[in-house]
């Protein structure tokens, strides 16, 4: 004889949940939303971009008013802007340090990662929402200063080297946002605020004093020479138009933006290998 079954039947049994929210499968445009949301929300992307756009225009504008027409005929309409953009390449490294190492020095990169596993993913976000914003901000600061020369001192003659400088300064603009990213790929590496802002502030200022010094003994003096011709300031006066003191001549443009391109891709390819590898 069979016993009374204590099962209970299909359809008293609780059916699975089923959210009516759709559920799309996570990509890397998720990934660029939270960053950019991330970017926004915090004051040292209004200060370091802030403190960008003022010595940019600030010092643009003021050496515009002290110039001439005339003054345009040997460099751009746009090299005003060099000045500015000499220290205003500081803000846009530190941003670019602290857009990750502030992430690691709150412990909010622990919430990060859960919520986004996929570090390659997170970090490529990272990498695309901080280099549009400084190149927007490098760009907008740099064709401020050159419309308010052209403007201004745009007389008979001025703007001899025509569309041409124009292309050179936005080189001058990707050079600036790629030191930017470099410092980005140096912050992933390090994990420190500190330590790779001064490894920035050493690749950026060093090179020139290393170089005057090793001019000094003749044995060094040709690898003193390419130090002085080769460094982000000197790179940054040839994409801009104007002669390097130091030679004579501007350097190759196109390798100075190789070069910057070699160094930071290297460095982007270190942090892809370190941020994926190790714990947070």
């Amino acid at each position: 004889m069979t016993g009374p079954t204590n099962t209970a039947s299909t359809a008293d049994r609780p059916q699975s949940y089923s959210s009516p929210l759709q559920t799309p499968r996570p990509h890397l445009g998720h990934a660029v939303a939270s960053e950019w949301t991330k970017l926004i929300s915090v004051r040292s992307t209004v200060w370091t971009l802030g403190s960008l756009v003022l010595l940019v225009v600030g010092v643009g504008v003021l050496a515009v008013s002290e110039t001439r027409s005339s003054d345009y005929q040997q460099v751009p309409l746009t090299a005003p802007a060099l000045f500015g953009l000499l220290v205003g390449q500081i803000p846009v490294m530190v941003l670019g340090v602290l857009t990750i190492t502030s992430e690691y020095g709150t412990g909010m990169i622990r919430t990060t990662l859960t919520a986004a596993p996929d570090r390659a993913r997170v970090l490529t976000a990272k990498y695309l929402v901080f280099a549009g914003a400084a190149f927007a901000a490098v760009t907008g600061s740099v064709t401020t200063v050159g419309l308010a020369s052209a403007i201004l001192r745009g007389g008979a003659g001025a703007g001899a080297h025509g569309s041409g400088e124009w292309a050179h300064a936005l080189a001058g603009c990707v050079y600036v946002t790629l030191l930017g990213v470099l410092a980005l790929a140096i912050g992933a590496m390090l994990r420190h605020s500190a330590g790779a802002i001064a490894v920035m502030l050493g690749l950026v200022t060093l090179p020139p004093v290393i170089g005057g010094m090793l001019s000094m003994w003749e044995t060094l003096a040709p690898l003193g020479s390419v130090v002085l011709r080769y460094n982000a300031p000197v790179a940054l006066m040839g994409l801009f138009g104007l002669p390097n003191a130091d030679t004579g001549n501007s350097p190759d443009s196109v390798t100075q933006v190789l070069l910057i391109l070699l160094v930071t891709g290297a460095a982007v390819a270190g942090s892809y290998a370190v941020v994926g590898r190790r714990d947070v």
